[in-house]
């Protein structure tokens, strides 16, 4: 049978391995053997919802699977649940017939997931952009994790969907991060390493051999005692590339819960900003830029987030004059 992992975190998917006696069935048989605590029917919708993916791509219910490949899975909740429109305020910063883009604020789950039932960002797009509940998980085409802030687009029609979806997947939509990171870089570079399920900690992910392709290219904004900000462009978009590459590197995200945990405050620091960084309760991770071709009328287009209060307070405690 199908290996299965599951975690209750909505970050994470479950992932699956396709075993031999497996190997040559459709996708959504092959699903419903391996996940029979869901019907087939829903399987289909998450396979067509593009919640289904196979080595990284979006298939159809019918394609075969192949021995060794794998495939995540992102449940939704039941219907009952996630599609309940929400009055929740949103920050959007563009709006026309085919998409939305959207400044997410920090805390704000993406999707209804086991935990997070409501008061996502799905339930506000419904809320405020009622026509999205025709198009699969509300036109919500990309992710941010929970505590990282920036920019999301929406897609409105199927078109639009289908379109800023291949642009993902053929990797034309450039997203472009600024995040704080411990320790200072001595230059730009390009991490181009695997990443996989962490061996022992099970709701980590990590570099690893046999992992998924996944490249981050990273440029040094500003040097700080003991910190540096970054600007970092996605070229892949796994599960906490970012978080992963950096601290895989040695260079882990300030406030990082899971993958910068640990981290000892550098020395040098002034009392105000070591208070400033050891209570930043979240990544420092922000999505600030959005370059895509637009799926109506094809001109490329480029929208910016300015930093969040949160991350703009830190930088000018670090950039005041620190000493003991």
């Amino acid at each position: 049978m199908t290996d299965v992992e599951q975690s209750e975190n909505s970050d994470f998917p479950m992932t699956l391995q396709v075993a031999a006696e497996l190997a040559g069935q459709r996708l959504d048989v092959m699903l419903a053997r391996s996940l029979p605590q869901y019907s087939r029917s829903r399987l289909q919708d998450w396979v067509r919802a593009g919640r289904v993916l196979v080595e990284g791509e979006v298939v159809r219910p019918r394609d075969a699977v192949r021995e060794g490949e794998q495939i995540e899975v992102w449940p939704e909740a039941a219907a009952s649940l996630e599609d309940v429109p929400q009055n929740i305020p949103l920050q959007v910063v563009h709006a026309d017939a085919d998409l939305i883009v959207i400044n997410k604020e920090a805390g704000r789950v993406m999707h209804p997931a086991p935990g997070h039932p409501d008061n996502t960002l799905l339930n506000a797009v419904l809320f405020h952009f009622p026509d999205t509940v025709q198009i699969p998980r509300a036109g919500i085409v990309h992710r941010l994790d929970r505590d990282t802030t920036g920019l999301v687009v929406v897609a409105r029609t199927e078109s639009a969907c289908l379109s800023l979806t291949r642009q993902l997947q053929e990797r034309t939509m450039r997203r472009e991060y600024q995040a704080l990171v411990h320790g200072e870089l001595i230059s730009g570079q390009t991490i181009d390493a695997p990443i996989g399920r962490h061996p022992r900690a099970r709701q980590k992910l990590c570099v690893r051999a046999g992992g998924r392709d996944a490249i981050t290219h990273v440029r040094i904004r500003k040097r700080y005692e003991g910190a540096t900000l970054l600007g970092v462009r996605l070229e892949t978009g796994r599960t906490h590339q970012i978080r992963v590459h950096l601290s895989h590197l040695g260079y882990p995200v300030v406030g990082d819960p899971v993958y910068g945990a640990g981290r000892r405050m550098p020395a040098g620091l002034n009392a105000a900003a070591r208070d400033r960084i050891a209570s930043f309760a979240r990544q420092a991770l922000h999505a600030a830029t959005l370059e895509l071709k637009h799926p109506t009328h094809g001109e490329q287009c480029t929208w910016e987030a300015s930093l969040p209060e949160d991350f703009r307070a830190l930088l000018e405690v670090l950039d005041e004059k620190q000493g003991p």
